[in-house]
């Protein structure tokens, strides 16, 4: 099994992302067609009831509807296909064989912990920021309604309609420097925390708060490059649609009033080509910034050699424990006096010479 697993640089990353998704565009793209078709098909049938439907309120009944049913589609949708892409990028990363059906099947059992995921960490990121522009909208409709009726009239004029009233637009434009772009920075600052979530939850099996601790541990370090990976995501995209949709933009220009029902349609067929070409290129360089991290901080490319090559890493070898107790209670042999070896005698005889007896006579 190929692999690519070493510390990567963040041009390294683009370029493999790029690779990646230009060897496999057949399996990348055929995954998120399936969520980029059920939202056209939404959109346009959202589009056609408004049309068909006579009469402001019943038109306006029917798009709600339709409208919240295709939010609830692609929220399901979507978290299919963004957990499915982080299952093929990681199986191609790997060297494994992996097509559209294998993928969906293994991700479906667990969808349920992927949207909820999702759902801890957009509220996280976004909550300030929901927060705060609904209070702001609240207000530029509450402040017109109390001047008036501390004066005891309806607001007529200017101050009938909100974005026209200029002490409106100063407490917008204050809210909107205090808080908004605050709130604004932090949302993006912990969707790069957050950034690792989905293929740590999809790779590792974890639930969706691990998930999160898991993706917050793995980021440090490599957050200003995850910002500039999905940054210029976000201009490619933001290019790509609006060089695609420009001329919708030039008909709500000239027809702010009234779109034609067929210009709408055709911009929805085109979203359904663009989100299906783009939508898996950013799924495809974070599983990579995950696997690089994972490589930095924990040695995965050796791991997974020696899985690969059969092997399992051993446990780590520990000197056994000392039982400092049982030595404290072992009485010492040697406390008393010394004992000294007994020696042989020796003859005293044939160490020394018989002493001269006196009279003895030598001759």
């Amino acid at each position: 099994m190929e692999t690519n697993l070493r510390p990567l640089t963040l041009g390294e990353i683009l370029d493999r992302t790029a690779q990646l998704y230009r060897t496999n565009f057949l399996l990348f793209a055929g995954m998120f067609s399936i969520y980029a078709a059920v939202s056209l098909v939404l959109a346009l049938l959202q589009l056609g009831l408004i049309t068909l439907v006579k009469g402001k309120t019943w038109a306006a009944i029917a798009s709600l509807s339709v409208g919240g049913l295709r939010l609830i589609f692609i929220f399901l949708l979507l978290g299919a296909a963004i957990a499915a892409i982080s299952r093929a990028v990681a199986a191609v990363n790997l060297g494994e064989p992996v097509t559209i059906r294998s993928a969906y099947a293994s991700t479906l059992p667990k969808l349920g912990r992927y949207l909820w995921l999702m759902t801890i960490t957009f509220f996280r990121a976004w909550g300030p920021v929901l927060s705060v522009y609904g209070g702001l909208i609240l207000a530029m409709f509450l402040i017109p309604a109390k001047h008036a009726s501390s004066a005891g009239t309806a607001p007529t004029g200017p101050a009938a309609t909100p974005s026209q009233d200029p002490a409106i637009l100063a407490i917008v434009g204050v809210g909107l420097l205090l808080f908004f772009l605050p709130c604004l920075v932090y949302a993006v600052w912990m969707n790069i925390r957050y950034a690792l979530a989905i293929p740590a939850c999809v790779v590792e099996n974890l639930k969706a708060r691990a998930a999160i601790k898991r993706s917050i541990e793995l980021s440090k370090g490599a957050r200003p490059r995850i910002f500039a990976l999905l940054l210029l995501v976000l201009v490619i995209k933001v290019g790509l649609v609006g060089l695609t949709q420009s001329f919708v933009l030039v008909m709500a220009f000239k027809h702010p009033a009234h779109i034609a029902p067929g210009v709408s349609a055709l911009s929805q067929v085109i979203q359904f080509f663009t989100n299906t070409f783009l939508g898996p290129i950013g799924a495809t360089g974070v599983t990579l910034f995950y696997f690089d991290q994972r490589v930095r901080k924990e040695g995965y490319d050796i791991e997974w050699m020696m899985l690969a090559a059969g092997m399992t890493p051993g446990p780590a070898i520990t000197a056994p424990a000392v039982n400092t107790e049982s030595i404290s209670t072992v009485e010492p042999t040697l406390a008393a006096e010394p004992v000294l070896a007994s020696q042989p005698e020796l003859p005293t005889a044939d160490l020394a010479p018989a002493a001269d007896t006196p009279g003895t006579l030598h001759e």
